[in-house]
């Protein structure tokens, strides 16, 4: 199937910031923590110098644009984790509810009024009533970042586009374990969204 990058076509869309989400996808302790960085240093020094800084002007942005601001994290439902898809139990990604694993980083932490939707399966999609909340406030544009680019990521991309949404993913502020994955996950998925920078994003957002 040919894709519009194929047939030189474009996906370029004015933003609107109230039509606008900055989804921030598992940007919580479980995914980035002394353990993790110890075992992938490259994943380590990639959030540290690039994806976190970005991250945080991302959500500036957003914020000084008027725009929402929202977050996704894994965590369990239940206390016994029983509410959790087969592919969870499966790979045992079992992170309680309340938990220092389920809390998104301080240096992103979520403002007063901003909404984060606990989920237990890689597509928020699939396990959450995220599209439910997004429709309600009038989004139509999603602005993806946020870890893993080849898994969490990825899902959200694919069904953002066959939900009808426009999906936008910025490629410095997400990341996985490996340049490799990271870059090959971009590539995959590229038909199904727009993909700018940092940079790139806050030179079209407009301000308030």
């Amino acid at each position: 199937m040919q894709r519009p990058e194929d047939a030189g076509l474009t996906r370029e869309r004015p933003f609107e910031p109230k039509r606008t989400c900055l989804l921030l996808i598992d940007t919580q302790n479980v995914v980035w923590n002394p353990d993790v960085a110890a075992r992938l240093p490259w994943f380590d020094e990639t959030v540290r110098s690039t994806v976190l800084p970005n991250l945080q002007a991302l959500v500036a942005g957003f914020r000084h644009a008027g725009a929402e601001v929202m977050y996704t994290v894994m965590e369990n439902l239940t206390r016994d984790g029983r509410d959790r898809s087969l592919d969870y139990k499966l790979s045992n990604f079992f992170i309680a509810k309340g938990s220092w694993d389920a809390k998104v980083f301080d240096a992103l932490a979520p403002g007063e009024d901003e909404i984060v939707i606990p989920k237990t399966s890689s597509g928020v999609f699939n396990s959450t009533n995220i599209e439910y909340v997004l429709r309600n406030i009038g989004i139509d544009t999603l602005v993806i970042t946020g870890f893993l680019t080849d898994q969490c990521v990825d899902h959200t991309v694919r069904d953002a586009a066959d939900r009808g949404f426009y999906p936008v993913c910025v490629s410095d502020a997400c990341a996985t374990h490996t340049a490799e994955r990271h870059e090959a996950a971009l590539k995959a998925f590229s038909g199904y969204c727009r993909t700018l920078t940092t940079a790139e994003l806050l030179e079209r957002l407009p301000g308030d």
